[in-house]
Formats: structure tokens, sequence, C-alpha cells
């Protein structure tokens, strides 16, 4: 299989040699290995109170938009 010329690997992507992948498991998930970012889980909570706080913001620019009309 050849790569296209113009999809070349980049940070945000790359390619993997089949031959490397675990013929038991046949795991292809995601792991970047030109990326050193560290994935910050966030609880259940406190998805649920940012999702609060940019409703309310939502709201407030709502309500300002309406009192323009």
């Amino acid at each position: 299989m050849k790569l296209q010329k113009t999809k070349a690997d980049s940070p945000k992507s790359w390619t993997v040699d089949a031959k490397t992948v675990d013929q038991n498991t046949f795991d292809l998930s995601v792991k970047n290995p030109n990326g050193n970012e560290e994935v910050k889980h966030r609880s259940p909570k406190q998805i649920m109170d940012e999702i609060a706080t940019l409703d309310a913001e939502s709201a407030g620019v709502l309500k300002v938009i309406r009192g323009m009309l």
C-alpha cells in the first residue's frame, strides 16, 4: 500500500505498520505516538456543573438579545 504523497504523517496523524498490530487482540485503539498530552478526566459532577454554568450564561445572553428586539 502506498501513502498519498500529499498525506504525510504529522503530529496529529500517523501510520501504523500492520505487522505491529497484535494478532490476538487486533487492538486498533487510538494511541498517538506523537502526542504527549495527558487526558484529564472529569467527574460526572464536574461536567454537569459546567453544563449548568454554560446554560446560565446562554440564558443571560438570550435575555440581552431579546431585550434588543
